[in-house]
């Protein structure tokens, strides 16, 4: 079973103004995840998976969580768009963890430009 966690505080958060494009938006989440990622590895979690995002369907937007940890699995939510959270994420297992990111992975390969 996985302990969740919410975000440092002290990381901004996105900021989100629609009259952005989407690629402004983007680059906007992936500085809120890149601060996350340097803060865990200067706390000292590194490792197999650190620093990955899985995403679970949720609504009409998804439910995001970075890993922290492997052993003990740790998870952070992440609030990005809607931050909406996964019911059922305190009940995976490392085992459901590392498939979800391999799945991720081949998706990215596939439709990779």
């Amino acid at each position: 079973m996985a302990k969740i966690f919410r975000c440092f505080e002290d990381v901004k958060r996105p900021t989100y103004d629609f009259r952005q494009s989407h690629k402004e938006m983007q680059q906007e989440e992936n500085r809120y995840l890149n601060d996350i990622r340097a803060k865990l590895n200067s706390m000292g979690f590194k490792g197999k998976n650190v620093g990955e995002v899985i995403s679970f369907p949720v609504a009409d937007s998804t439910a995001d969580y970075m890993i922290v940890s492997m052993r003990p699995l740790k998870l952070m939510h992440l609030e990005i768009a809607d931050a909406w959270d996964f019911e059922y994420a305190h009940l995976l297992t490392a085992k459901e963890v590392n498939e979800k990111i391999e799945a991720k992975k081949r998706l990215e390969k596939l439709f990779k430009s």
